[in-house]
């Protein structure tokens, strides 16, 4: 399937607003957004009123909305980053792609503006190869191949589920990395897209994404800000636990990830020392989860992304709640947030 078969409205273009004058954004973003459908998702902390330039179909979601639909007790879940959830959650489409609102369109090396969308689609429209890695990276480009030696029983690929891209200029460095090299951007602009082999972890960011909702939509989710309070605070690591949720799902159900192009430009936001006092208490008990996650393996039964998120919240429950009570919480969240998503995240 080509992006020449994709319809428009398969497609929502998801937009999390954690900044209240969105009108250079979209003004930027004009020459790609406007074929397509938008959902805007205000961050319920965010008091002043959204400026939207015209010319876009699009829906805006407040915090009336959220607590509408999911009620007051549960809307803390959808605030800061993690509102881009509430999106997820509203969409009736096939195809998810979420932007945030501090990136523009990029550039490629030839200095022609690259169309973020498109390049999702056509990522997740054509296979993936996460059983075997292609040395000329996606063999099912343009001019790409498999390359001598590949095995000819794996060269139909599987299922892309998920894309993720890339982004220019601010990079997505932690706190620490922010602190020590304040001044280091990322201007490397690699054409290249590749499957991320099967059962390799891999922190995917919500910042530039794409993922076909109707096979692993259930399976991202805000656990962490559910499970987050008092001092405790995640900010920035929700979408990491999240990814890696994702991942383990996709390796069992036998579908492919991608890393990659498009590339966005990312404006710089924020102080590293704000955002350590955010990330630190995740960082520091990612060191228990990456394990956890590269070692958990789920059973046959586990056929759907939610009965795979439910399997997940289980083995967090029993072999990480033991190390940190945070776990237990995390777990018990994503059981709540499988019951939201039967409640109010009708199929495709």
């Amino acid at each position: 399937m080509s992006v020449t078969n994709i319809k428009d409205n398969d497609v929502d273009i998801i937009i999390g607003a954690l900044n209240s004058d969105l009108t250079s954004f979209f003004n930027e973003w004009r020459p790609i957004f406007s074929r397509f459908d938008l959902i805007i998702v205000k961050d319920p902390d965010l008091n002043e009123e959204l400026k939207i330039p015209e010319g876009f179909n699009l829906n805006v979601y407040t915090k009336s909305h959220i607590d509408q639909v999911v009620g007051p007790s549960n809307s803390i879940l959808f605030s800061g980053y993690s509102c881009r959830y509430f999106g997820f959650l509203m969409s009736r489409k096939k195809y998810i792609i979420s932007v945030d609102d501090d990136c523009f369109p990029a550039k490629d090396e030839k200095d022609f503006l690259v169309n973020a969308v498109d390049q999702h689609i056509m990522n997740l429209t054509a296979p993936a190869t996460p059983y075997f890695f292609n040395t000329l990276y996606d063999p099912y480009r343009e001019g790409a191949d498999f390359v001598r030696g590949y095995p000819f029983s794996l060269r139909n690929g599987v299922a892309c589920a998920l894309s993720c891209g890339l982004w220019l200029n601010l990079a997505d460095f932690d706190a620490p990395t922010q602190a020590l090299k304040p001044g280091q951007r990322n201007s490397r602009y690699v054409d290249a897209v590749m499957t991320v082999p099967a059962r390799a972890m891999m922190p995917i960011s919500g910042i530039n994404i794409a993922f076909d909702r109707e096979l692993v939509g259930p399976a991202l989710l805000p656990a962490l800000k559910l499970a987050g309070e008092g001092k405790l605070r995640w900010e920035t690591m929700e979408d990491i636990w999240s990814g890696m949720c994702v991942k383990v799902v996709c390796d069992h159900l036998g579908l492919g990830v991608k890393s990659g192009l498009p590339y966005v430009w990312r404006k710089d936001r924020g102080n590293a020392i704000d955002s350590l006092k955010k990330e630190w208490e995740g960082m520091k008990l990612m060191e228990e989860v990456v394990p956890f996650f590269q070692s958990v393996r789920l059973p046959r039964t586990a056929a759907t992304a939610e009965d795979c998120v439910i399997e997940i919240a289980t083995a967090v429950k029993q072999q990480l709640g033991p190390l940190d009570p945070v776990f237990t919480r995390a777990g018990e969240a994503m059981f709540e947030w499988i019951k939201i998503w039967k409640a109010h995240g009708s199929p495709v």
